[in-house]
């Protein structure tokens, strides 16, 4: 049955690539941006999340939200006012949409939310499901009240669906542009220990799995969005470094030198999430890219 779907967060690196997708398995789609802009094929609703502005007419006929918007988490160092930021623009935009829901009495009956592995905090080798406890730290503090809101929209009778998505590989975009720089530049090395877990996925099967939730109504609550192989981070480091055929080098870059180009922002490259994608599986889900040097292998093809 062809939906009706709502995408906040089009314009990113996830939106712009599910627009498409959706609209091509014969999906209606809306957006909601935050600056007037002009998207083939899609009805364009204007908001303002910190003045609490939001079109009302974004929800006529609507059944479905995809709510991806939220200020990018390593865009800045994390100042108070910036940390602050980060978690308003998760949780004031989807209070917005659960109070312009009630108030139009649209009849939104999914709610599939963004949400992150940083939710668990920094666990060593433990192995993450998602009945895993909350962690500590800010990312962890900032993915709890982001699941927090999601699930307000069960006391309205809506199926909630929440990825905790890993770390997305990528053409173009996202954490692998930021990660192949210095080894592009022959600066390539591990961070910290290098022994952290980084749980990666590939751009393709995030957006599979945004598409399934949205058709799939079995789909619910939370799930870790990561391949089924995770790796460290030297493992991963060295793996970007054979396809840009670049070196190594053989010692790491400090945990204390991290902490003072980054300040607390290096925890997000300095944590470790050995994620178990079991819960994912057993929905019979497939990935088109479960080994790390594939999904390499697909995004450089072109180099």
């Amino acid at each position: 049955m062809n939906k009706h779907i709502l995408i906040t967060g089009a314009t990113g690196m996830l939106g712009k690539k599910l627009i498409p997708i959706l609209i091509k398995r014969g999906h209606k789609v809306s957006v909601l941006s935050r600056k007037a802009t002009s998207i083939k094929d899609v009805k364009v609703y204007l908001w303002d999340v910190y003045q609490a502005k939001i079109d009302p007419e974004c929800l006529s006929g609507i059944d479905t939200i995809i709510h991806l918007a939220g200020e990018n988490i390593a865009g800045e160092k994390w100042t108070d006012a910036r940390k602050k930021k980060i978690i308003d623009s998760r949780v004031l935009s989807t209070q917005l949409l659960y109070k312009t829901i009630k108030e139009q009495n649209a009849p939104v009956k999914t709610f599939i939310s963004a949400a992150a592995v940083g939710y668990y905090g920094d666990t060593g080798d433990s192995i993450l499901t998602e009945e895993s406890p909350n962690g500590s730290g800010f990312l962890a503090e900032c993915c709890a009240k982001w699941e927090a809101a999601a699930d307000q929209g069960l006391s309205l009778g809506i199926r909630v669906v929440k990825w905790r998505i890993g770390v997305i590989l990528a053409k173009q975009g996202g954490a692998l542009k930021a990660m192949e720089q210095p080894i592009r530049f022959f600066f390539g090395a591990g961070l910290g220990t290098g022994k952290q877990w980084v749980p990666w996925v590939h751009l393709d099967d995030i957006l599979e799995m945004f598409k399934i939730s949205a058709e799939n109504e079995s789909y619910i609550g939370a799930y870790n969005a990561a391949a089924a192989h995770p790796v460290n981070n030297i493992i991963l480091t060295k793996a970007i470094a054979r396809q840009l055929h670049r070196p190594v080098w053989p010692f790491n870059v400090p945990e204390f030198v991290l902490k003072i180009i980054l300040g607390e922002l290096a925890s997000v490259v300095l944590s470790s999430n050995n994620t178990s994608v079991q819960k994912l599986l057993n929905t019979g889900f497939k990935f088109k890219y479960s080994k790390l040097e594939l999904a390499l292998a697909d995004i450089y093809q072109t180099e």
